[in-house]
């Protein structure tokens, strides 16, 4: 008799411990992350046909994109705690795509201008609702992959940044925006209807206490398994309280505020910068910008399943060093092509960082609190990616454009420094 066969196993289960059927639901919630971004990618490509049609004033345009941001920081407030009391993480994730869905789908009924703000506001609270769930759900379910699951959540966001304006390009050709915003939404409630279908709704795990039914019944066996996994506002509170007094959070999120604050203002001034320093046109620019994308394509699952087998702090530390040279770098490159290789190095570098980053500050909290850990963070990302195009387009007009790369640079060696701060635990060294 011959002996079974051993099924090869692939690197991704080398590398993680996890067999491809147990990554399920680390692909489903990857594809609801790179939804949000697909809702928000679809928002800036319409943006200068709303603006056209409806005869918009730049500052009218303008005010639409500071209600995506604003809404996005104002959403952080609750956002965290709604996770954390409720548990309800899964339900929470899928209201997160709906309402983005029908807002989007919505903008063809707008009227003018304030018709298309509240709608604008539910995108940008759309977004932020959905991290603390997602990330704290992965979080929970993986803790031994938590780099990997977090970083295939991070690739996620980086598809849905680079699909949407190929394929919403590509339909308005054809299309009206009203009608092709209409056709955005669709893919986003499919989405919301797959996870609301087949994510398990527990946090566990072992695949013996999954449940990915919808009923009511189901819904209440998965809390009673770890899917609610709510706690009272009492205890709430006092979580909340000990966690904005640890000195190892704030300083965690004063890293990833500086890390996001970097990559704002590069989305803001390198296209300025290839355009009227260089004088890239719209190919290459559009090259330039793909290119810094698709190198954090790459490098975000194997950063994040590396700094599972090393731990967070080499990986960290190792890539906003790189992140602050080349930054620093670029603006010596006087060759077109020679910038552009240097930009993809920097998104691989600098995308790397983002779901390591996300992994330690779940190693670092309790976790019970991990939705208002993530809505802490991404609320000081929120705050100085506000502040970052602003602070540059005044060193601009003062001093250049050349001079904006080396603020940036030097808010990540700042973040370099802040990770001194950090204490060393089980995950955060080798």
């Amino acid at each position: 008799m011959s002996p079974p066969v051993t099924p090869p196993i692939s690197v991704v289960q080398r590398l993680t411990g996890l067999h491809w059927r147990e990554q399920r639901p680390v692909v489903l919630v990857g594809m609801g992350h790179g939804a949000t971004h697909w809702l928000i990618g679809t928002f800036y490509l319409l943006l200068p046909f709303i603006a056209r049609e409806l005869e918009l004033s730049y500052t009218q345009a303008g005010l639409l994109v500071s209600a995506v941001h604003i809404s996005a920081f104002s959403t952080n407030l609750f956002s965290g705690l709604l996770v954390d009391v409720t548990g309800r993480r899964v339900p929470i994730l899928v209201a997160s795509l709906c309402i983005g869905a029908l807002s989007l789908g919505g903008f063809g009924m707008a009227n003018g201008v304030w018709g298309l703000l509240p709608l604008v506001v539910l995108i940008g609270v759309t977004n932020n609702l959905w991290h603390p769930a997602a990330i704290s759900y992965l979080s929970r379910r993986f803790p031994e992959q938590r780099g990997y699951a977090l970083s295939i959540h991070a690739l996620g966001a980086n598809s849905g940044d680079a699909l949407a304006p190929l394929a919403i390009g590509a339909a308005l050709v054809w299309l009206s925006w009203p009608q092709a915003a209409m056709t955005a939404a669709i893919p986003t409630l499919l989405i919301a209807l797959v996870l609301f279908t087949a994510l398990p709704r527990t946090t566990s795990s072992d695949p013996a206490t999954d449940t990915s039914t919808s009923t009511a019944t189901s819904t209440t066996e998965a809390q009673n398994k770890g899917g609610g996994e709510g706690m009272s506002m009492a205890a709430y509170w006092r979580g909340l309280a000990n966690l904005v007094r640890d000195r190892a959070v704030l300083s965690l999120c004063l890293v990833a505020a500086l890390r996001t604050m970097a990559q704002a203002g590069l989305l803001a001034f390198l296209p300025l910068y290839l355009t009227n320093d260089l004088g890239a046109g719209p190919l290459l620019l559009g090259l330039a910008l793909a290119s810094m994308q698709a190198a954090g394509v790459i490098a975000a699952p194997i950063a994040g399943a590396w700094s599972d087998r090393i731990g967070r702090r080499p990986i960290v530390l190792a890539g906003l060093s790189a992140s602050t040279v080349v930054i620093a770098g670029l603006v010596a490159v006087g060759h077109t092509g020679t910038f552009i290789v240097g930009i993809s190095v920097l998104g691989f570098v600098l995308f790397a960082v983002r779901p390591v980053i996300h992994s330690w500050m779940m190693d670092l909290t309790p976790p019970n609190l991990a939705g208002s850990a993530t809505s802490l963070m991404f609320g000081s990302q929120a705050l100085l990616a506000t502040l970052a195009p602003i602070i540059g387009g005044i060193i601009a007009d003062k001093w250049g454009l050349p001079a904006v790369f080396y603020f940036l640079a030097g808010g990540l060696l700042a973040a370099n420094l802040a990770l001194v701060l950090l204490p060393l635990g089980p995950k955060s060294k080798v």
